[in-house]
This record gives structure tokens, C-alpha cells and sequence, in this order.
């Protein structure tokens, strides 16, 4: 190991080689400094700076980058290289109003006298005019929808909705996007053999590559409440409805049976009163002999409400 750092000492101490690899360098140097001193031609993609926008007036993003063909000596074509250049456009004395967009239609010597020196000349703009889309600026709140797939454990279910912290989003940019968006969704969620409360954060599916718009918030809580349901039967008393005007209807059975799934801890809590059930006179035909029993009220702290009789049997007596 010895041997070795001592040969490359050595290496280092020789004149002749360090001779050979300073001139390797000068030659390199003169031979860079040559090519970059002369004149070249190409196309780049030129950043815009925006000055003096009305401040009701937000520039769309995808209007803002365009194409110019330059001939310069190959030192500014490094500096472009190394860093986006950009051209400054002034919207109080460059641009007009044409309809919905702003429209800058400068000439190229116009460009090439007030945007670069006398070493750049400018040969071609692309797009010329270079057209500027606006919007005006909007705030607008939308609620949060949810994509949410839960699969629960036998015997358990949510007890009323899935909610989110926040519920709404508010989205700040311009109208004509903006005015295009009612709701945000979650990104989807997958929920298996659930028994116990659900609390998850989620992300939302924000518009992708629209960087002129600004959402409040990028994620959400999402709550649930689960208990455990069972399965509850009551007798209901019904009501006839929209019956002739002087007849009398005799029908079997006065009541119905309606199940329902209800969570363990309000099972008690719910009574026969909480529900209705009603036949409907009109919805019978001269042939038919019987009504049909319809739930239109139940409380809302059960699940899954339906009658098992499907038919209540009828005579008239007059």
C-alpha cells in the first residue's frame, strides 16, 4: 500500500506530466472560450414577467410561456441555458382588451430594442400575437362529497351520516374556472368488518395542473358513529285514505307488522306512534279487492323500515 502512494507522489512531482496536463487545460479552456464567442442560432422558451395586471383581472397560467428565435454569440446562450429567461410585459401600455383576452401584438423590432441588448437579435415570436386568457376573480365555497366503501361487521351499522371536518371547501381563483366546480370528492376509502367509530382523515381530488386555482384545504376528517343494530317488530295501525265520499270500507287485519333495524342503545326508544301507514283509495282499480299498506313516516332513528303484509283485503257496505 506504501509502494503505491509513493508511485503516485512521484506521478504528481513530474515536471514533464504536470506540464502536459497544463497545457491540456489551457487548450481546453481557449478551445470553450472560441466556440462561445461565436454566433448562434436557435429557438428557447421564454418565461413572461407580468407587470401592471388590473387588480379585477387574474392571468391564466397557460398563457404565459413563448417561443423566440434568437442569434447570439454561445456565452448568453449559456446563461439562458442555465437559467429561464424571461421577457417583461407591461399590461397599462403593452397589451389591449380584445374580447375575453388581453392581446400583446408588438412588433419584433419593438421587442428586440426595449428587451435585449445590441449583442441579441431577435428573428421570430411564437405565437405572435401572444394572447393572454384572464378571468376575473371569484371565491366560491363547495361541499365535500365523500367516496367512501364501508363493509360492516354482522350485527353493526352507522348511526347517522358520515360527516367531515371541514364540510365545504373554498376555492379562490378565476370565474370561468371556478364557476365549473360544485363539489370536491375524497379520494376513495375502504372500510372492512367495521365495528367501532370510524375517524380517518382523507385526501381530496383536487383539479390537477390548474395552478390558478386555491383550495382552503387539501384534506378532511371523516367521522362515523357505529353501534350495534338489531331487528325490532311493531303492530301498526293504518289509515284509509281518499275513500268514496259515503261508503264504508270493512277490512282484515286493522294493523300491519313493520320491522326495522334500530341501534341496540335506542331500541327502547322507539314506538308504534313514531310510525304511519296508509292505503290509498285511489291507487285501486274496480277489479281489485284489496289496498296496499305504505309506510310514509318513520323515525329517523331507524334503518331498513318495511311492512311485511303487502296486501290489506277489503269489502264495501253501504
Amino acid at each position: 500500500m506504501k509502494k503505491i502512494k509513493d508511485n503516485i507522489i512521484a506521478t504528481f512531482k513530474n515536471k514533464r506530466i504536470n506540464v502536459f496536463f497544463i497545457f491540456l487545460f489551457l487548450s481546453f479552456v481557449i478551445l470553450m472560450f472560441t466556440k462561445l464567442s461565436k454566433q448562434y442560432t436557435n429557438t428557447i422558451a421564454f418565461g413572461v414577467q407580468k407587470v401592471n395586471v388590473p387588480q379585477e383581472n387574474v392571468i391564466l397560467n397557460d398563457s404565459t410561456q413563448i417561443n423566440i428565435t434568437l442569434k447570439t454569440h454561445g456565452f448568453r446562450w449559456l446563461s439562458y441555458y442555465w437559467n429561464q429567461p424571461k421577457i417583461t410585459i407591461d399590461f397599462s401600455e403593452d397589451v389591449f382588451k380584445k374580447e375575453s383576452v388581453f392581446v400583446w401584438n408588438k412588433s419584433k423590432a419593438y421587442l428586440n430594442n426595449t428587451q435585449f441588448d445590441k449583442d441579441v437579435e431577435l428573428l421570430n415570436i411564437s405565437p405572435d400575437p401572444i394572447i393572454f386568457r384572464y378571468g376575473v376573480n371569484m371565491v366560491k365555497k363547495v361541499p365535500v362529497t365523500f367516496q367512501t366503501d364501508i363493509n360492516f361487521a354482522p350485527g353493526f351499522n352507522i348511526t347517522g351520516e358520515i360527516t367531515s371536518t371541514p364540510d365545504s371547501v373554498t376555492v379562490v381563483g378565476p370565474d370561468i374556472l371556478v364557476s365549473k366546480i360544485n363539489s370536491v370528492e375524497t379520494e376513495p376509502l375502504v372500510f372492512n368488518e367495521v365495528r367501532t367509530n370510524i375517524s380517518k382523515t382523507a385526501l381530496l381530488k383536487l383539479p390537477e395542473n390548474v395552478s390558478d386555482l386555491k383550495f382552503s384545504v387539501s384534506q378532511v376528517e371523516l367521522k362515523a358513529q357505529i353501534e350495534k343494530f338489531t331487528e325490532g317488530t311493531l303492530k301498526i295501525p293504518f289509515t284509509v285514505i281518499n275513500a268514496p265520499i259515503n261508503t264504508k270500507l270493512k277490512y282484515f287485519p286493522k294493523f300491519v307488522s313493520v320491522s326495522y333495524y334500530v341501534s341496540l342503545a335506542n331500541f327502547n326508544a322507539i314506538k308504534a306512534k313514531d310510525f304511519k301507514v296508509v292505503c290509498d283509495f285511489k291507487k285501486t282499480n274496480q277489479e281489485q279487492s284489496f289496498l296496499i299498506p305504505e309506510l310514509v313516516q318513520t323515525p329517523e332513528l331507524v334503518q331498513h323500515a318495511k311492512i311485511s303484509q303487502q296486501r290489506i283485503e277489503f269489502i264495501i257496505t253501504k
